[in-house]
Order: C-alpha cells, then sequence, then structure tokens
C-alpha cells in the first residue's frame, strides 16, 4: 500500500518540479556558486552547526559537543583559528564523532560514562525538505529512509555541469541505466538541471512488472507527467537487462553517427558489462561517455571500459549525502576523485589516533550545505580511503578541489553488480535458510565476489561437495528470494541477479582466511592467487 507520507512527499516533489525544471544552471551560474560556496565554507559550516545542532533540541550532537565542553562560541572560535578541518580534528579528539555502527543506531554511542542512542532519524538535517526518498539497503540492519529535497539536487547538479565541462562532455545526449527508484529520479533529475534533458532512462528491472511496490511506477510516472507540464519532459523508464544491453548499444551508436556524444550513468559492473557486449558486436564507442558509480573501479575495469575508445569518468557517492567526489583527469589511481569540499569537509584519525569504529584511513564527513539530507559532524560510512593533496594540473583542481581520494573501499557492505546486500540477511540465510531446506550447517555455504581478468564481478554461491547432488536453479532462486524478502531495494536487487543470471551455484568448500576463520563473503580479485584456501 501507499503510505500517506508517500502521498505528501509525492505532493512536494509535483510543486516544486516545474520551477527547478524551467530554470536550468549555465556554467557561468555553475561556476559562481562554486566560488562562492568555497569562499564561505566556514560560514556555512557554522550555520548549520548553530541551526540544526545548538538550536536544535532533539540532535544528538548537542550532547557530544557538551560532553566535549563545547559551546557555539567555542566552536565557532575553533573555526575562525584553525578553519574548518582544523575545528573537525580539535573536535574528534574530544569525542564528537559517530561511528558507522552508532550512525545506524546499530550499538549505542559511548563517550566516558554516558551513554546515547542515535538512529539516522535523528540525524536528518531540520532545515531540508524532502522531495525525494531514497533508501539504502544498509549492510547491517535495516535500510536508511534518505529524504532528498531538491535544492541539495541543485547544489550537487553545479559540481557536476563544472565536472563534466572539465572534459568536454557538458553538453552530452544523456541517459541512465540503473534500478527504479527515488535514487535514479534523482538522478535523472540533477542531469536534467543543465543543457538539455536527459534524452532515455534505461532500467535494469522491468519497470512494469507487477511485483515491485506500486511506487517504483507511481514515482516514475508522476515525475514525467509533471515534467510534460512544465514543459520540460523528461523520460520515461525503458526496460534493458542487465545481460542484453542492445537498445543502450543502439541508442550510443546512433548518437555517435548523429554527431552527438551519448553519456551514459551507470553502475560500474554494468559499464563493464556494456562494453564487453559491444566488443562482441565489434562496435566502437569512441566519443562516449560514461559515468561510473556505485562499486569499486579497479585497473582491470577501467581498462576494459577504455578498451572500446569511451570516456569513463568516477563518481564517488554514498546515498545519505550524495555526491563526495568527481573523477580526476590526470589521475594516479584508476578510482582517483577530487573531493567536492564545496559540499562537504572531510578530516581521518590518522597514524597514532584511535578512534573507535573507525580506522585510521577512514573517512570522516560532515556537511556544508543547508539543505543536505544528514546532519553530518565527524560521520564515518564505513568507506576508507587513501587522501592526498596534490597539483594534478587538472581542471578540477583548477576550480578550487584540491583534495585527492582513491582506493577507495568499504568496510561494510557487501557491493557487487551495483547492488548492496543487507548482510543480517545473508548471514541467516548461509547459515540457517539454506541448511534447513538442502541440509548441510553453517559453515557449509559461503558467497564468493571475483574479478575476473576481464573486470567484471562473478558472484558464486558454495556449497559443499558433502552436502551430495543439489539442483542448481532451486538453490539460487532460494537465496534471491530469501534475500529479497524484506521489500524494497533488496527486492529489486534480488530480482534484477536473478534475471541476470548473475549468481551462480559453485560446488566446492567454502574459502578459509589464514586465520582459519569461514567469512560469509570471501572476496577474490584477479591478481590473487592462494589468498585462502578451500575448507575440507
Amino acid at each position: 500500500m501507499i503510505r500517506l507520507d508517500d502521498l505528501r512527499m509525492g505532493a512536494r516533489f509535483c510543486r516544486r518540479l516545474p520551477r527547478y525544471l524551467r530554470a536550468p544552471l549555465t556554467l557561468a551560474t555553475a561556476g559562481r556558486m562554486l566560488r562562492h560556496r568555497l569562499a564561505r565554507r566556514e560560514d556555512a559550516f557554522l550555520g548549520l552547526v548553530k541551526q540544526a545542532i545548538y538550536l536544535n533540541d532533539t540532535s544528538p550532537y548537542r550532547e557530544l559537543l557538551r560532553l566535549a565542553g563545547c559551546e557555539y562560541g567555542d566552536v565557532e572560535r575553533l573555526v575562525r583559528q584553525a578553519g574548518v578541518e582544523g575545528a573537525l580534528h580539535a573536535l574528534l579528539r574530544h569525542g564528537v564523532y559517530l561511528s558507522v555502527s552508532e550512525f545506524k543506531g546499530r550499538q549505542p554511542v559511548v563517550r566516558g560514562r554516558t551513554e546515547l542512542h542515535v538512529s539516522p532519524e535523528r540525524l536528518r538535517n531540520p532545515l531540508s525538505e524532502s522531495h525525494v526518498s531514497v533508501r539504502t539497503s544498509g549492510s547491517r540492519g535495516a535500510g536508511t529512509p534518505v529524504p532528498i529535497d531538491l535544492a541539495f539536487v541543485r547544489d550537487c547538479a553545479a559540481d557536476t555541469l563544472l565536472a563534466l565541462d572539465a572534459r568536454g562532455a557538458g553538453a552530452c545526449a544523456k541517459a541512465h541505466w540503473q534500478v527504479p527508484g527515488g535514487g535514479a529520479i534523482a538522478r535523472l533529475v540533477e542531469y536534467s538541471s543543465f543543457g538539455a534533458p536527459a534524452a532515455r532512462w534505461f532500467s535494469q528491472i522491468d519497470p512494469g512488472d507487477p511485483m515491485l511496490h506500486p511506487r517504483y511506477r507511481w514515482s516514475a510516472r508522476l515525475m514525467r507527467w509533471t515534467s510534460q507540464l512544465a514543459g520540460v519532459p523528461l523520460p520515461r523508464p525503458e526496460h534493458v537487462p542487465l545481460d542484453d544491453p542492445r537498445p543502450i548499444l543502439t541508442w550510443m551508436t546512433e548518437s555517435l553517427r548523429a554527431g552527438a556524444r551519448p553519456h551514459l550513468f551507470s553502475f560500474t559492473s554494468s559499464a563493464v558489462a556494456l562494453c564487453q557486449a559491444a566488443s562482441r558486436a565489434g562496435i566502437d564507442l569512441t566519443g562516449a561517455y560514461l559515468t561510473v558509480v556505485g562499486e569499486p573501479v579497479t585497473a582491470t575495469r577501467m581498462n576494459v571500459m577504455r578498451r572500446l575508445g569511451a570516456e569513463v569518468a568516477v563518481r564517488y557517492a554514498i546515498i545519505e549525502c550524495s555526491s563526495i567526489g568527481h573523477g580526476c583527469l590526470s589521475p594516479e589511481a584508476a578510482d582517483e576523485v577530487h573531493f567536492l569540499s564545496d559540499l562537504h569537509a572531510l578530516v581521518r584519525p590518522g597514524p597514532g589516533v584511535t578512534v573507535a569504529g573507525v580506522p585510521p584511513r577512514g573517512l570522516l564527513l560532515s556537511s556544508l550545505r543547508l539543505a543536505a539530507p544528514f546532519v553530518l559532524l565527524n560521520v564515518s560510512m564505513g568507506d576508507e580511503a587513501e587522501v592526498t593533496e596534490r597539483s594534478c594540473g587538472c581542471p578540477l583542481a583548477r576550480l578550487g578541489w584540491g583534495t585527492h581520494l582513491h582506493t577507495i573501499r568499504s568496510r561494510e557492505k557487501l557491493t557487487a553488480g551495483g547492488m548492496t546486500f543487507l548482510d543480517t540477511d545473508v548471514v541467516r540465510v548461509l547459515e540457517e535458510e539454506l541448511p534447513a531446506r538442502f541440509g548441510g550447517g553453517p559453515t557449509d555455504y559461503q558467497l564468493v565476489e571475483d574479478e575476473g581478468t576481464d573486470g567484471r564481478p562473478r558472484l558464486r554461491l558454495l556449497a559443499h561437495p558433502a552436502l551430495g547432488a543439489l539442483d542448481e536453479a532451486r538453490v539460487v532462486d532460494a537465496f534471491l528470494t530469501a534475500v529479497g524478502r524484506r521489500g524494497g531495494a533488496e527486492e529489486v536487487m534480488a530480482r534484477m541477479w536473478h534475471d541476470a543470471g548473475f549468481l551462480k551455484l559453485d560446488r566446492r568448500p567454502p574459502y578459509a582466511t589464514p586465520s582459519g576463520k569461514i567469512l560469509h563473503l570471501h572476496v577474490r580479485r584477479a591478481t590473487q592467487q592462494g589468498a585462502a584456501a578451500p575448507v575440507q
């Protein structure tokens, strides 16, 4: 059933979208926005801290700051003396931070003798509106609903336009290849904020599937009807499954023949699959542009995509805070991005600094925009990376984004095929449901993610040979049905993987770590040899 909150949000979206689409960003406007935001970072940070924390009686950060002995005047003094990042480092040393488990509400916040209970709901930004709702899959608990304000979408769109223009791709014909939902709608609206609106919306799940929740269908229709009334029509979703991307290749080749440069936004592994299909068909993608997101970008995957002539840019984003970085044009690593310091602030614990639940390379993010979905103050989302300040000489550095991130990895999520598993569900299915149906015990089943020499991810479900004869289709169906039972993003993920035949059964013993542990997920890369031994 559609909830009353969904209807209210839909009404706000319909009221706001026409005005949004009728005032597209120009390159000059985006440049002025960026320069203004970079020049006023300290004021933006202090304004958010004052309005959303100190004047907000329900903010958990107020108690953390009280425990640190910080009134607003103290924070302001720190910022004026040491800058935003200097102030954040000082607050971090006094316990003002949240690990990802604390942010998600999976464990209490313990500082000294004080214990606080935090949840994402309590950290929502009271200054922002909700026009589109995105839900994360989570990694150890229920998914987090993320309310998106169209004002924040516009904040991100200004940076996206500048990053695309730096590559000469600002006037591309734009398309998306993702799954249905609020995330796809937010990105379509973002990419329609400048130049011509997005031309195509390719969906990896059939939008007409009667088994999908009605919100996926009505939200797409609502966006299209409202945009048509505004005179800026946005595309309807077209089903293009992961294992047959020919309609996308047709669109791209027709665009190139017509003298237009096609730009596809998609998951990393989906873009790899597209390029491999193009290779098999003998299609040259020179002149095409790909933006990849949602999964780690390795050198192998990057080479597969570039081999066909396409230009590839990495976009680093987290659902809870949207864009974090755009790909460097002179990278030293395949996934190197410029950190968007006008939208967020970033610090790390660093060597010799112990922060419970956050590794030394862990990224601690803080919000700077009044329309951000959440108020983040030194919050870890479970990601870590190498952070450098270097003069790369690329146009993004000249825009003022001097901080680089690369080798970005998550310690929290299993992400493959562009989707994220909820690992509590995976544990339950591997240890309880599969043994109950097909025999064996909790260490007889394991998920293994491989990256082949072609750069494509492969996900295998290992079942110990001692279990005897098993029907592969039944075991795979049982697994996907169980992990998709929660509904929402998990259901979409399960259907996409089922339709694409992404998950395969492999009859071999699970792998063990050198210390003898049998992890529920074992990751093997193409360069890994003998990293773990199977358990006999």
